[in-house]
């Protein structure tokens, strides 16, 4: 089992069982290293805010010994000014203190924010880079908990934790030498009950960092949870469908976790306190009675024997926190290790070294004996991004589309009909790379859709689904999301071709009106209208689309289908049919069975052969004739 660097012993993390138990995992290799190249634009930062920490650090011996002076070398003697001018000096420290603090406070903020920053926009660009399989897979709820909660742990990694340490370390160093200077009898009498402390502390340090580790993933589930039951979609199917009791004996067994782990850390944290003072207590009561006593015979000086007890609370403190250290790094370095998962996790869809743009000009779209399957979990996800903390098993997923090839030239309308599960969607995605081939090629205007840059492919490909998304902004941003720099102009010009301008028009707040989550303040016709006016925005050169008005209402339909006209109008199309008008306008029907091209042509010829295609006619489109 590998050793981690940087002489911390093995690298253990936690993860989750389906069970609610804890197992332990190791930390990848490398994490250290990837840590320190995070924290390399912060260097001049970073060691200005240690200079700080070793500077208040000193402080922490000067009160004490200042204290010691005023006694010994002020009141007892009866010196006056002595007096005055070491509380003066003691005043005066009490300020550089506070400056010392505020100013640590800023570059820690500073370091500690930059480092936010620079994670999440990270995390946040290498996820949207994903395929569309990883978030077919992963909950919603454990990315945005490592967006965010394990994020900011990892933050602390390099603020808290790294202060902490070093602190500890000078605090230590110079209380323990200021105290054997001062009485190195009475200070080794005072260390004869660490030991008592820090062997329950070490045992509570461990259990702390188990349970925190169980918060993180406990906290990730519940996010995933609520965010599932709290979208609008989400929120129709509990209405509808749902359990309530069930649903909220579900939520309350999980929320009882949270709570039991939550209570048995208070509990942990608070025993932990309570016996650093009263360890500390007991030491303290031991020097003074030693030294009392010593004292008292005149062996000991009075100021140090009370700079010796002010040294003592400020010994015991870190000398806990470094017994510990190992897991407070390690608990720290989970966070950080919980991010790299994610942004070790390599697209299936990217953009080649040398890709070309499309090339211009009309399209033509070539598939070239296309075989593909989907991919298997482990190829595009991570079992703690899924509730269930694990994948699927068993081999490659099995083949979708074998060996499937046709030509869709320039301006040309290919319907696409079949029944469910034949591969019609899955030929959509690979048109416009959502997902690449295992076999084969898929070209356009003869460029391999895998040598393109993925901008040009965007910008040639348009795709309107059955369902289409928006977000939870205004008419106007949903629109603008296709092609940013449009004009309101451009944006009403869009609106009425795609038949809805008349309708945002008479909206009061017009193009400033807010859709709702996934456009659910809209109609189902609207909703459709908008994604087209989004797509006519963005005016592609090719239209892949998902029938648009295989769900609406007769009206609704009836606008649609005007809009559809004018968005597939001179462009390349692909259309999954679902309605009997785009079967007759197609300039080819391609007849898709178990993952090939079984029949393909135009309607009436396709119909006079009595084949496949006949027997879905009859079944699914003969009512709209």
């Amino acid at each position: 089992m590998a050793m981690m660097g940087g002489g911390f012993g093995p690298s253990m993390m936690m993860s989750l069982r389906r069970d609610g138990s804890v197992t332990k995992q190791r930390l990848r290799p490398g994490t250290v290293r990837r840590i320190a190249g995070y924290a390399r634009p912060y260097t001049r930062q970073i060691t200005a805010f240690l200079l700080l920490v070793v500077a208040g650090a000193v402080i922490v011996i000067a009160n004490p010994l200042l204290m010691k002076a005023i006694i010994d070398d002020g009141v007892l003697p009866g010196r006056t000014g002595v007096v005055i001018g070491l509380a003066v000096a003691i005043a005066a420290l009490a300020l550089v203190d506070a400056g010392l603090t505020l100013a640590q406070r800023w570059f820690s903020a500073r370091i500690g924010e930059g480092l936010i920053y620079d994670l999440r926009t990270e995390v946040f660009d290498h996820v949207q880079r994903m395929p569309v399989a990883f978030f077919m897979r992963a909950q919603t709820g454990a990315l945005v908990s490592r967006l965010n909660t394990d994020v900011i742990g990892a933050q602390r990694a390099l603020t808290s934790t790294l202060s902490s340490v070093l602190a500890n370390v000078v605090s230590l160093v110079l209380v323990l030498g200021a105290m054997l200077v001062l009485s190195w009898q009475v200070t080794l009498v005072a260390l004869v009950l660490l030991p008592i402390f820090i062997v329950p502390a070490k045992y509570v340090g461990r259990r702390m960092s188990a349970l925190t580790r169980e918060q993180m993933q406990l906290d990730a589930e519940m996010s995933s949870v609520t965010t599932e039951r709290f979208n609008v979609a989400g929120a129709m199917v509990a209405k509808l469908y749902g359990r309530p009791e069930d649903d909220a004996e579900m939520f309350g067994a999980r929320a009882a976790r949270v709570r039991d782990v939550g209570v048995t850390v208070a509990m942990y944290g608070t025993v932990f306190r309570v016996a650093l003072g009263l360890i500390a207590a007991l030491a303290t009561a031991l020097v003074y009675g030693i030294g009392g006593v010593l004292s008292v015979s005149g062996a000991f000086e009075l100021g140090t024997l009370v700079a010796l007890a002010a040294l003592l609370m400020r010994l015991y403190g870190p000398l806990t926190s470094l017994s510990n250290v190992h897991v407070d790094v390690m608990t720290a370095l989970v966070s950080f290790d919980r991010v790299f998962e994610i942004l070790d996790l390599k697209p299936m869809v990217a953009q080649k070294p040398g890709a070309v743009p499309v090339p211009e000009g009309p399209v033509t779209i070539e598939f070239d004996d296309v075989h593909f399957r989907y991919p298997a979990a482990e190829e595009v996800s991570l079992a703690s991004l899924e509730s269930v903390a694990r994948q699927d098993s068993g081999g490659p997923s099995y083949p979708v589309l074998k060996g499937v090839s046709f030509t869709a030239e320039p301006g040309q309308l290919i319907a696409l009909v079949g029944h469910s599960g034949a591969g019609k969607t899955t030929m959509t995605s690979l048109v416009s790379r959502l997902y690449d081939v295992n076999e084969g090629a898929v070209r356009i205007n003869g460029l391999d859709v895998r040598d393109a840059t993925l901008d040009s492919l965007r910008d040639t490909v348009g795709v309107v689904m059955q369902d289409p998304h928006l977000f939870h902004d205004t008419i106007g941003a949903n629109l603008r999301y296709a092609r940013p720099g449009a004009s309101d102009e451009e944006i009403w010009e869009a609106l009425r071709a795609a038949q809805i301008g008349d309708l945002v028009e008479s909206l009061p707040d017009g193009l400033d009106t807010v859709v709702g989550d996934r456009g659910y303040r809209l109609s189902g016709g609207e909703k459709q209208r908008l994604a087209l006016a989004r797509l006519l925005l963005k005016a592609p050169r090719v239209v892949v689309l998902d029938e648009a008005t295989a769900h609406l209402d007769s009206e609704s339909e009836a606008a649609v289908q005007v809009a559809l006209k004018t968005a597939l109008e001179g462009r390349t199309s692909l259309v999954i049919a679902h309605r009997l008008s785009t079967i007759r306008e197609a300039d080819e029907i391609l007849v898709v069975h178990d993952g090939r091209i079984a029949e393909r042509g135009r309607h009436e010829e396709l119909l006079a052969r009595g084949g496949l295609y006949a027997e879905l006619y009859r079944t699914q489109f003969s009512s709209a004739a």
